[in-house]
């Protein structure tokens, strides 16, 4: 779920809640500058900064800052012995910057414009005179970071964030392995597009909100997704022709990952006859078959969480 999305609505709804943001991190912490946690009136909604005591701790102030209409930074320093007394695998030191949801119009513009951003900067005042929010939005060239990154500026008098979203995931082939590797990749926040040429396979029905579902064929597809150097394909059709066709197109595109289901020697049959088509050797090379880790996988769940365990050491150590 999109975070900034869900403050929004629930802002311009006049509905009580709170942001928690790591804005600050120094040394070992359970999670990355930038991770957001949005509060209700009853607690945690949407997100995590780091679960056990900080996490707690944050929620209390979370209810506070919506009660008093008044932001806060919580800092939580937690040595190795304590945290593995607390449940936490790390210590460090973390700050942590809670705004309440207020039902201002240029604020929740702000959240609208930092939802449907494909890059940005936002920048909070740490502290709101007269409990009105300081926070603005600025558009940035595309590009960096693969999420969102959060720091305080040297005086500490605001908290910005530089957004990016998260690469886009396209899965060619809605069948029962292609859907299940569609749906773990979305919970692990890729963006997600599944794209099947057979109408009754993708049928939007079939998937949870938030994946895209494309019924078309492969050139059409690309035509409609240009492929960059940010996103990954994932082939799982239904035949090794199907499977060519997708890696003719695919294989010479900016494409930043290209993996195919199968085995060593469907690799060897698919590289062998689109190799005497003309494409070029080094661009098969970087194909990934099998894809996945090599975990024994065997059932659609268990092939789509070794896919996506590779793509997520794609996304956050490039290999």
């Amino acid at each position: 779920m999109n975070i900034w999305r869900a403050a929004a609505d629930l802002a311009r709804a006049g509905t009580r809640g709170a942001i928690a943001t790591v804005a600050r991190v120094r040394g070992s912490t359970p999670v990355p500058a930038g991770t957001k946690m949005l509060v209700g009136a009853e607690g945690r909604l949407v997100g995590t900064v780091g679960g056990g005591c900080v996490e707690a701790d944050v929620i209390g102030a979370a209810l506070d800052a919506q009660a008093q209409r008044r932001p806060a930074l919580v800092t939580h320093r937690l040595n190795a012995d304590l945290a593995g007394d607390l449940g936490l695998s790390c210590g460090g030191t973390v700050d942590i910057f809670v705004e309440p949801l207020v039902a201002d119009d240029a604020y929740v513009r702000v959240l609208e414009a930092a939802a449907g951003a494909e890059s940005g900067l936002v920048r909070t005042a740490v502290a709101w005179e007269g409990g009105r929010p300081v926070k603005t939005f600025e558009p940035l060239p595309q590009g960096g970071a693969s999420r969102a990154a959060a720091t305080l500026t040297r005086d500490g008098r605001f908290m910005e964030e530089r957004l990016t979203q998260a690469p886009r995931v396209f899965v060619f082939g809605a069948g029962h392995v292609g859907a299940a590797i569609a749906q773990a990749a979305a919970a692990a926040g890729f963006r997600v597009t599944i794209i099947d040429d057979r109408a009754e396979y993708a049928d939007p029905s079939r998937f949870a909100g938030g994946i895209g579902v494309v019924a078309a064929e492969v050139d059409a597809a690309l035509a409609r997704f240009p492929l960059t150097e940010a996103d990954a394909v994932v082939i799982a059709t239904r035949g090794h022709r199907n499977d060519a066709l997708i890696l003719e197109r695919v294989t010479t595109s900016p494409a930043g990952y290209v993996g195919l289901l199968g085995s060593r020697r469907k690799k060897v049959v698919v590289t062998k006859g689109l190799t005497a088509g003309g494409v070029p050797a080094k661009s098969l090379q970087r194909v990934r078959v099998p894809v996945g880790l090599a975990i024994g996988a065997v059932t659609p769940e268990e092939i789509a969480v070794s896919v996506v365990a590779e793509l997520i050491a794609w996304r956050r150590t490039g290999d």
